[in-house]
């Protein structure tokens, strides 16, 4: 019998931890199939972050090192600088990256570290409760802001594509969704891109995911993939805000 689909060999066999229909899952097969596939085998280092995605060390099947709250930039490049051959990269979520770890991404970006980040966009704090994310929306409700974002009470949603595109450290910028499979294909290629860029050292790269969290938007799993490509879209347009060729 013809083998349609297999695991990829980079991730390891523990069950994922996240919620049902949450989309860090189809994450992280990505990240994984293109490591195997640019084969970066026994040459690559992960950053873990503080949130969700908090065990991501037991998940894929490479050296992993698990970074204080906002760090992993820091701590990714450390690893890069001490070993520029290893593929390096940070995985991390808004609460994580744009929040108390904003310092964080905007320096390692403008200095142009040679490291890719993969930023999962899901509006929310979900590991701690659903509270308000930096990238909430105008008008979400979570157990923060239970009558909605209000702008003059919380200030607006930050946009960090557009925001490090700015910058002239970074080399490649993309914003992807994973709502249905055309855009997960076209996710995968964004980050295949990325860590092409890292491979060619032409400096730092970012690719931010749109995604899910049924749970604490109080959704179900089809409400919340709808969600991102009819709501999330309107503030974070999908597509490529800096590309250096």
């Amino acid at each position: 019998m013809a083998v349609v689909f297999k695991k990829t060999k980079m991730l390891t066999d523990a069950h994922f931890h996240y919620c049902p229909g949450c989309t860090h899952g189809i994450a992280h097969r990505l990240v994984a199939e293109v490591l195997e596939e640019i084969g970066a085998e026994g040459h690559v280092v992960g950053i873990a972050p503080v949130g969700c995605a908090v065990f991501a060390y037991d998940y894929f099947n490479c050296d992993m090192m698990e970074a204080a709250h906002g760090r992993a930039p820091a701590v990714a490049t450390g690893v890069k600088r001490t070993n520029p051959d290893n593929i390096v990269f940070a995985y991390q979520g808004d609460g994580d990256l744009a929040s108390i770890g904003m310092a964080e991404i905007v320096h390692a970006a403008t200095r142009g570290e040679k490291i890719t980040v993969i930023f999962i966009n899901n509006a929310i704090y979900g590991m701690t409760g659903g509270q308000m994310a930096p990238t909430t929306l105008i008008g979400q409700k979570t157990t923060t802001s239970i009558y909605g974002r209000d702008p003059a009470i919380n200030g607006n949603p930050i946009r960090v594509c557009e925001l490090l595109a700015t910058l002239d450290g970074p080399s490649y910028i993309e914003r992807v969704s994973l709502q249905d499979v055309k855009h997960v294909v076209a996710a995968k290629k964004a980050i295949k891109k990325a860590f092409t860029h890292q491979i060619e050292g032409k400096g730092f790269s970012l690719v931010e995911i749109l995604s899910t969290c049924p749970t604490n938007w109080k959704m179900s799993p089809e409400q919340a993939l709808n969600y991102v490509a009819e709501d999330m879209q309107k503030l974070f347009p999908l597509g490529v805000f800096k590309e250096i060729k």
